[in-house]
This record gives C-alpha cells, structure tokens and sequence, in this order.
C-alpha cells in the first residue's frame, strides 16, 4: 500500500519507486477506492472537462450574480489587448476569475481544492494548454500532481476558510497550481514540492473576509491573482530559486498562522472587507436589512 503524510514522504517515494508524483497519486487512488487505473484516469478527465466548461462559460459570460456584486470581469481583462503581464498570465488570471464566476452564478465548477479556491488551478493549466499546446492527458496527469499536493495540505493543515482563513483556500490552491506547473514543465519532485512552498509563502495570513457572506467579494478576484502567484512562484522553482524554509513547514506555518486567526477573518463576515461602510451596504442591500 502506498501512503504518505507530507511533501517529504512523496519526494522520497518518487526516489524509491522510481516514479513521478502523479503515476503515485493515481496508484494511491485507485488501492483506496477500489477502481482500476483506468477508471482513476477516467474520473479525473470528467473533471478536466468540468474545469474547461467553467471556464469557458466564464470568459464568455456578462451575467451578474444574485447579488449583482460580481459576472462580467472575466470576459474584460480576457478581452483586453494592452495589458501588462503577458499574454500568459492574463490569460491564466482571466480563466481564474471566469470559473470563480460561474461559481457564482450557480454554474457547476470542480472545487480545487474548495469552491472559493475553484478557479486557481483550471486557470493556470489552461493558459498552460493553451500556449504549450499540452494534450488534456498531459494536463490531467498535472492534476494529478495537484492533487497530491492538496492531499498532502490537507492532511496537516486545512484547506477551509473557515478553519484558516482565505490563506487556507487560495493559499492552498495557488500551491496545488504551482507544482501542477512545474510538473508541465518537466520539474522533479523536488522543484514541485519547492514551488509549493513559494506559493503559499506569499499568501500567509491572507484573511477570509467576505462581503455579506457570499463567495464573491473579494473571492471572484483573489482567484485571478492567486493564479498570477502561481506561475511566478512556478517560474522561480524551475529557474533553480529555492525556499529558504522548507515546503513541510511552510505548510505548518500556514496551519499555525490560521489557528492564531481571530474568528472575524475567518469566512464570518464579520471582520475586513466584510464590514467596511460599503461592505455592509452592500450587506444590507442584499439582504434588505
């Protein structure tokens, strides 16, 4: 039986084995649910379908939430020709915000690792699809990677904004999708478990404060630039830049950091942006208070 309870053990089962992390997770869930290979395999190109789908209904859609706070933005920054960042990465932000929107709107998007989180790693293997020309069974065995890798966050630390605030999902989701990209790029189980660590770094103590309790504002955006931190912290880990504080206690830090959290930044909305003078008209607009 394979297991395994951090980046350690997976680096370490790569060498032993002789394998890459996504050939371990599939034989990993395949022994735990009881399916063959092929049904693993099968299962998760049904996700890469529901990924693509929200994010191409989100780039092409302009209808507003219930809430009328978010819809639209996707297809904008999508649309925009003089931006900044490249192609690229706006491409990958946009695909980001489009699934976080599609979730809004009650379309079906594929939680990874949660629904406020959902757009980050869709977002990033896109943009990589589209501009590296990667088959959707590269991509899916990237998932798999991904996968591993929240396995992993989640067995010691969380991955709910309400147990560790926004660091927690976006955090967890920008790491998944940097070590997915690594991956792509044909990096070892070394540099993935680094770019984990990079990209969580950066998001420590981001707070869960969303207005009027909806996953919208500021979920929908945070995704886009959650997205743009994966990549950057992708690129790092491949140009040989390495995390000074190791991938297994970035995570722990992350977990401590969401335990020292005070409840009000932590999906309550009750603190942050949830109850500044427009977020609590809006809250009372909403909810006709």
């Amino acid at each position: 039986m394979i297991n395994f309870s951090c980046m350690k053990d997976l680096v370490d089962l790569v060498k032993t084995e002789q394998k890459s992390i996504a050939e371990i997770i599939v034989e990993y869930e395949a022994q735990h649910s009881q399916k063959s290979i092929e049904e693993v395999n099968k299962s998760m190109s049904e996700i890469w379908q529901v990924m693509k789908e929200s994010a191409f209904n989100g780039v092409n859609n302009t209808k507003k939430s219930v809430s009328g706070m978010v819809g639209g933005d996707a297809k904008k920054l999508f649309m925009y020709e003089h931006g900044y960042c490249g192609d690229f990465v706006k491409d990958a932000a946009s695909y980001a915000v489009a699934v976080a929107e599609t979730n809004a709107v009650m379309g079906k998007i594929a939680a990874c690792p949660t629904a406020g989180s959902c757009g980050i790693v869709p977002g990033v293997l896109l943009a990589a699809q589209k501009y590296y020309k990667h088959t959707d069974e590269r991509i899916c065995q990237s998932l798999f990677t991904a996968t591993g890798i929240g396995m992993v966050i989640e067995n010691n630390a969380v991955i709910a904004g309400a147990q560790g605030g926004c660091q927690a999902e976006c955090g967890s989701a920008a790491g998944m999708a940097a070590g997915a990209l690594v991956d792509l790029a044909g990096g070892d189980a070394e540099q993935i478990g680094n770019a984990v660590a990079l990209a969580i770094k950066n998001l420590l103590g981001l707070a869960c404060d969303p207005v009027a309790g909806l996953v919208e504002v500021p979920c929908v955006k945070r995704n886009g630039f959650a997205a743009t931190v994966a990549i950057l912290a992708a690129d790092m880990s491949l140009s040989g830049i390495k995390s000074v504080i190791p991938v297994d206690e970035v995570i722990d830090a992350m977990y401590r950091i969401g335990k020292m959290m005070p409840e009000a930044i932590r999906e309550t909305a009750q603190g942050g942006l949830a109850t500044t003078c427009t977020g609590l008209a809006l809250r009372k607009k909403i909810y006709d208070e």
